[in-house]
């Protein structure tokens, strides 16, 4: 049976309190939603960027596989680790809109410092860095959207949003690749003090600074909006025990989408060496593969988003509360064949066209899966769960899956050539797994919508 949370402290507001709350302007909360996803974009943008340039790195730094997988992963999920959940217990008490563009200003300012980085140590610690900043976007992006907008458009609203991480895949790829073309034939450029910038670093450059604009748009233009929801729980500063006491209370409902996300990201971290996978096994020059990857996330991403948001619509106009879980299954479904067929296609263009439903599939799913979770989650939490919902993507997503996909192909496979059947054996075992496990989670899920608005805490 789930538990339910019976404390009251001051400030408790009763459910028809809650249920008289306006909710924004439909102009400020659309405006709102407009930066928040220029920040994902830039966000996105930051952290993608290096699977593209996998190659001339490795070439210019002397790098093995796995040296360059902890560039990948875990640099970035190092400092995610310590910051990320701490901050969310400010995102939950304190003005998202200040917290969000400082953290922008960081990790926008680390990825331009990795285009003067001069050895494997520099570039890991400005990879520290971005993580540090990005690990309050998540927290303070998904609870901004959660009290702009009422639960039935909630996916919607977060689909819209994650077409700026739409962009930002895209744009990485794209935006690499080109630079990559014009630049890849020019020699080293000396600074002085011993700087020497390589023509990748330049990407880096091109596609950091440009983040300090989107800061001061969001702290100067973003109105933060009123919290709803605050009487479901009673007390407005929980401590991080208290949210995992909840969480375990209710493991029922949490556990299941925790656990589905935690191989979902195993699985997704691995497309960090898709670039690399289509270099090696294709013969393809990163130009190229910038271009047309680019050109997928861009088409098939919004395409999936688009189908996602109407059949989540759907559901919810036929009253089915497990309307966001169903979307996320379905997705699935689709998705993870195409994920494991992909790394053994003959030809080129049957592996993108493989990335291509793959892709899409990752946005159908997406919005509903992170809806879901804001949902079914008191306000006075949002950050600090999602905090650890994405403390789990990215470091398991991120941190791991690029490290365990790198030491499959050194240790296991013993050749570079061999990455292909690493990234198949990753997508067979967990993609399957991660599937049943969310299935698991539908019964519970549905009895707590079914509490919440029983409270009109929803």
């Amino acid at each position: 049976m789930i538990a339910e949370p019976t404390e009251a402290r001051d400030g408790e507001r009763s459910s028809a309190e809650a249920a008289r709350e306006t909710w924004p302007a439909p102009r400020a909360a659309w405006y709102t939603l407009f930066v928040l996803a220029l920040t994902v974009m830039f966000a996105q943008l930051d952290l993608g960027i290096l699977s593209l340039l996998v190659e001339p790195i490795k070439r210019d730094l002397a790098l093995s596989d796995t040296s360059m997988s902890l560039l990948l992963g875990p640099a970035f999920a190092l400092f995610y680790t310590f910051i990320g959940i701490p901050v969310a217990r400010y995102v939950d008490r304190n003005r998202r809109t200040i917290i969000l563009s400082i953290g922008l200003a960081v990790w926008s300012l680390a990825t331009a410092c990795c285009g003067i980085a001069q050895g494997f140590w520099q570039l890991f610690m400005s990879r520290v860095m971005v993580g540090a900043g990005e690990a309050v976007n998540g927290p303070a992006t998904f609870s901004l959207i959660a009290d702009s907008f009422p639960k039935e458009r909630l996916p919607r609203a977060i689909a819209v949003m994650q077409l700026g991480v739409v962009a930002g895949s895209g744009l990485s790829l794209l935006l690499g690749g080109f630079v990559i073309h014009l630049l890849l034939g020019l020699p080293p450029v000396a600074l002085g003090a011993r700087i020497v910038v390589h023509s990748w670093q330049l990407v880096f450059i091109a596609v950091g600074l440009p983040g300090l604009a989107v800061a001061l748009l969001m702290a100067t233009t973003v109105r933060e909006p009123q919290r709803r929801g605050l009487g479901a729980l009673g007390r407005r500063n929980l401590s991080l025990l208290s949210v995992v006491q909840y969480l375990a209370r209710n493991w029922p409902i949490f556990a299941p989408m925790f656990l589905g996300l935690t191989l979902g990201a195993l699985a997704l971290g691995t497309q960090a060496w898709l670039p690399a996978f289509y270099q090696r096994t294709y013969g393809w020059q990163p130009a190229r593969i910038g271009m047309v990857l680019g050109l997928v996330q861009l088409i098939a991403m919004p395409v999936g988003l688009l189908l996602g948001v109407r059949l989540v619509e759907r559901f919810d106009r036929q009253r089915r509360a497990d309307a966001p879980l169903r979307v996320v299954i379905v997705s699935r479904l689709i998705g993870v064949p195409a994920q494991v067929a992909l790394p053994l296609m003959p030809d080129p263009w049957l592996a993108v066209l493989c990335a291509a439903i793959a892709a899409a599939t990752v946005g159908f799913g997406g919005a509903s899966q992170n809806a879901a979770l804001q949902i079914v989650t008191p306000n006075q939490m949002r950050g600090q769960v999602t905090a650890l919902y994405l403390f789990i993507f990215n470091v398991i997503g991120m941190g791991l899956g690029p490290t365990v996909a790198a030491l499959l192909t050194d240790q296991v496979f013993r050749a570079e050539s061999e990455l292909r059947y690493a990234l198949l054996a990753m997508q067979a075992v967990v993609g399957p797994v991660s599937l049943v496990i969310i299935w698991l989670g539908v019964r519970p899920y549905v009895r707590e919508v079914a509490r919440l608005k029983s409270l009109n805490a929803i």
